[in-house]
């Protein structure tokens, strides 16, 4: 077992582990790491906790000290800087004539390094464009291809539900989304319907997914012949969230509804025939 805190280092970023040693670190306080790209400053979210070796990456990097006034000092001229490192960028992709859309820039903590990231439909021939950009601000330049998704992260806005994206508020991390998660929510289709500001399927039809399949597995089909106390029927209506099944009685021409209780209490059988 290792003991771990756990730091995010966006609001809605990944968390990494770290060895908090034996720095008074708490949850809430800024701290300063050691990462793949260099010294950060992160927030703690995680206290101190016992995690499994499988859970982590070894070697585990430790906290190097809890942040003080002057590291924030140095986060925020870091943002300023990132900005107008932003608007030579831009000038830069027009001068090149480059089919790339800047997103963000970012400054790591001890300015080693220059982080733009960008957008684009394929492969960008940006070589001369780092050559560039190297000359100006005379250190260790990187530039980082993302997808829709990501720039929908990283830029936030308001989504088709009036409130502020997911992906920008608390998601970590993406997950695998389906259409065939909107057919099992019997929503609408239509893209526009379901499609987030990124253009792809709305994260949030993920939220209710297991509860839909849960019910799937529970309640029969749509068009399957069941046996009731009442006869033979149809089963011609689905009610998912709340378990209940509308049946239409062969003989008696009517509709009638079963919760999954009632399901359960009956021993309703389905015969999946019209036999």
């Amino acid at each position: 077992m290792y003991n771990v805190v756990g730091v995010r280092f966006k609001k809605a970023g990944k968390i990494y582990y770290f060895d908090p040693d034996e720095l008074p670190v708490q949850k809430g306080c800024f701290v300063i790491v050691e990462t793949a790209r260099g010294i950060e400053m992160g927030k703690v979210v995680i206290e101190n906790k016992q995690v499994d070796e499988e859970d982590i990456v070894l070697p585990l990097k430790k906290v190097l000290r809890v942040a003080d006034e002057k590291d924030r000092l140095q986060v925020e001229e870091n943002k300023k800087a990132a900005k107008q490192a932003y608007d030579i960028c831009l000038k830069k992709i027009e001068e090149h004539a480059l089919e790339m859309k800047l997103v963000d820039v970012e400054y790591t903590f001890d300015r080693n390094k220059v982080i733009f990231y960008f957008t684009a439909d394929g492969r960008v021939d940006f070589r001369e464009l780092v050559k560039d950009l190297a000359a100006v601000f005379k250190t260790r330049i990187e530039l980082r291809q993302i997808g829709v998704r990501d720039e929908a992260k990283m830029l936030g806005g308001i989504g088709p539900c009036g409130r502020m994206l997911c992906c920008s508020t608390f998601l970590g991390d993406f997950d695998p989304v389906s259409i065939k998660m909107a057919k099992d929510q019997n929503l609408s289709l239509n893209p526009t319907k379901i499609s987030g500001l990124c253009g792809r399927l709305m994260c949030c039809l993920k939220y209710e997914n297991d509860e839909y399949e849960s019910a799937k597995e529970q309640l029969p089909d749509l068009g399957e012949y069941i046996h009731t106390s009442h006869g033979k029927g149809k089963v011609v209506g689905l009610n998912l969230m709340e378990r209940i099944i509308q049946i239409e009685l062969e003989d008696q021409q009517k509709i009638i509804e079963y919760t999954l209780d009632e399901i359960i209490e009956e021993g309703i059988l389905s015969n999946n025939s019209t036999d």
